[in-house]
């Protein structure tokens, strides 16, 4: 993205105020917000930009006011602009059913829609019937700004009669089955004025493209995705600015390859380049593009509170969890009363065990709005933090109350059940999560945990492959994968997912430099991984497999595989070449870590003691005494197993005294 002219930055302020406009007149707040606060971040324009920009005008009023430049649509806005007024004011009183009952009454819409075949839209998908028209009665004439209103007045009605008729959150009869009613008649609607709205060459007459955006909305709570994400494209070609259709589109697509495929048939402008960080971020990714599209977003927007908690989540996903932190940090900082996102940075304050932040994170949250899902799950993390598990589950629990699609709060009281030992509650409550969105790696890889802890191998193993696969550089996933797979008895496969783990480590450690990280466990590996890797060889009866990972996990109390030979371990080099595949990101090469910069090591740890003890065992198998006393004596020294590395030193100074006298 090349440097932007002051023209162009007046040509982006105008258009967000018009966005803001347009989006505020059809109650479409969260859009409204979201394009506030983007031209709040862009640079004031100077006196003489603003004085050239005004003169430039051929009228008083400004162009965000001025009216509807198709004059069908303006003579019908003028026409009703009363009833639009009462209307609007209705929906702003949380009157849903009022507002909708000003221009599609009950008895217009039982007249228009009765007796006809359920259907949810003119595209088949999913199942889903074409749409016969129900009833000869024409549609009513009414502007496309009223008309919009209305119908979202209609599904925003349903969705809160869906919460009101809903069980309480995890009871007894809560299945979450629960339908909006409202999404049928809106459909049924939809279907019949864009039928009558298409030509013959199947292209559809000009709108403005809300209602596109609320077509795809309903299509998408119905499970009609191709459909859903064709009107979307359509919606955001005809007015880009409406940030709720790129978040629809943003949660239509679950891979990368989805995204790729996506991306050049979207308007090609900064909507769409904000659209791809943002759907990047969403999708896990961590490769060097990525960043250099969010700084070079910066750089127009520096202060853009969106921006840089996409920014905070990119540190985050790829595991810099201190940048993450300052990140968030910074935010707040700049933004002292924004809620948004505060769920994600406790999560972070959560695993950096940072108490006393996340108590005035949470202090805050409630000061500002105790009422907010992000408030709720902020003061639930901390409560969890304090191991007050059961009151953490309230404070889940009621911000679940208050957004049943919080995600944060679905995965998070998961993790708070299996604290608790209430592994039904744990697994539906991870199940509620990846309903909500199925790219939540937590939800699966928690669901895989609790079929563990109930010792269901196998279904363990397929939650947590499905975390793998979108988490697919996470040793984390991998390394669960590989326990599992080693429960199971196929050692074989639990070897290559776990050097899988190895190669995922060193993953985000090369591209941790990219973000800024000081990369400083570079060549190091987990000794863990290398030590689970050993006892399956063992187990295989590969002896000297075995015993090359247990010198390579006892090095790394020296600092990684590059310091391997200054702590007298042979070359293990062999761990690389059988590995899955290093996958697209050109990080899978045998060498990633071999001749990295060191860090300064793990220090003894459980692993790398129980690998000594191993290797002490092998010599006095192998008869190698003084090797076997050597590092029995380290055992002794580490504090780790010292009566059974007594016992080994005995048996081997014996066995040495008992060769001298034969010599």
């Amino acid at each position: 993205m090349g440097l932007l002219t002051a023209k162009d930055i007046l040509q982006f302020r105008e258009q967000l105020q018009v966005a803001i406009v347009k989006c505020s007149e059809r109650c479409l707040y969260q859009s409204a917000k979201w394009a506030a606060e983007l031209l709040d971040s862009l640079p004031s324009p100077s006196p003489a930009d603003l004085l050239k920009a005004q003169s430039s005008q051929t009228t008083n009023i400004h162009n965000v006011f001025a009216p509807n430049l198709d004059p069908v649509e303006a003579a019908l806005e003028e026409k009703e602009l009363s009833k639009y007024l009462l209307a609007k004011s209705f929906f702003d009183c949380k009157e849903f059913d009022r507002c909708a009952a000003v221009f599609l009454p009950e008895s217009l819409l039982s007249g228009l829609l009765s007796k006809g075949d359920e259907s949810a839209s003119p595209a088949t998908g999913k199942g889903k019937a074409n749409a016969s028209a129900p009833s000869d009665a024409e549609l009513p004439e009414i502007s496309q700004k009223s008309l919009f209103l209305a119908l979202y007045a209609k599904v925003i009605s349903g969705e809160k009669r869906k919460d009101e008729d809903s069980e309480m959150v995890m009871g007894p009869h809560d299945l979450g089955t629960i339908k909006n009613n409202q999404l049928l008649v809106v459909s049924r609607f939809l279907t019949r004025w864009f039928a009558e709205r298409k030509h013959d060459n199947g292209e559809f007459a000009t709108n403005q493209g809300f209602l596109e955006y609320l077509y795809g909305m309903v299509l998408v709570k119905e499970k009609n995705d191709d459909a859903a994400l064709e009107f979307l494209m359509q919606s955001v070609h005809l007015f880009p600015w409406n940030w709720g259709a790129w978040l629809e589109i943003t949660n239509l697509v679950s891979r990368v390859e989805q995204l790729n495929k996506v991306a050049p048939h979207l308007p090609q402008n900064i909507m769409s380049f904000i659209f791809h960080a943002h759907a990047s971020v969403n999708l896990y990714q961590q490769a060097q593009p990525l960043a250099a599209s969010l700084n070079d977003l910066l750089s127009i927007f520096p202060t853009s509170s969106f921006l840089l908690t996409c920014k905070a989540l990119l540190n985050y996903h790829s595991k810099d969890l201190l940048g993450a932190e300052q990140d968030f940090s910074h935010i707040l900082a700049l933004h002292p009363q924004r809620l948004d996102a505060l769920d994600h940075y406790s999560n972070i304050l959560y695993v950096l065990n940072l108490r006393p932040k996340l108590a005035f994170v949470a202090h805050l949250c409630s000061s500002i709005d105790k009422f907010r899902p992000e408030s709720c799950v902020v003061i639930g993390n901390y409560y969890s933090l304090l191991s007050q598990h059961e009151k953490a589950v309230q404070y889940f629990r009621r911000a679940l109350t208050l957004d049943r699609t919080c995600l944060s709060a679905w995965t998070l009281m998961g993790h708070e059940y299996v604290e608790l030992k209430n592994t039904h509650a744990a697994i539906e409550s991870y199940r509620r999560a990846v309903d909500v969105n199925r790219r939540d790696y937590r939800a699966w890889y928690g669901l895989g945990q609790t079929y563990e802890m109930l010792e269901m191998h196998a279904y363990a193993l397929w939650y947590y492959k499905k975390a793998a696969g979108l988490r697919p550089w996470d040793a984390k996933m991998w390394q669960a994968v590989g326990c599992c797979l080693q429960k199971m008895g196929q050692e074989q496969d639990g070897i290559k997912a776990l050097k899988r783990a190895l190669l995922a480590d060193s993953y985000y450690d090369t591209s941790a430099n990219s973000f800024g990280s000081s990369g400083d466990r570079m060549g190091q590996m987990d000794p863990e991984v290398l030590f689970q890797i050993a006892g399956m060889y063992a187990t295989l009866g590969q002896a000297q497999e075995a015993k090359a990972y247990m010198e390579l996990c006892m090095a790394q109390e020296y600092g990684g595989a590059a310091n391997a030979e200054a702590a007298g371990v042979g070359d293990s080099s062999a761990i690389h070449p059988d590995s899955p595949g290093g996958g697209s990101d050109g990080e899978g090469d045998g060498g990633a870590r071999g001749g990295g910069t060191t860090g300064e090591g793990t220090g003894v740890t459980v692993a790398t003691s129980k690998a000594r003890m191993w290797l002490a065992k092998y010599a006095m198998h192998a008869e190698d005494y003084e090797t076997a006393n050597r590092l029995a004596t380290e055992l002794c020294q580490d504090g780790v197993e010292v009566e059974e590395a007594k016992a080994l030193i005995r048996e081997a100074r014996s066995r040495m005294e008992q060769g001298n006298m034969v010599e």
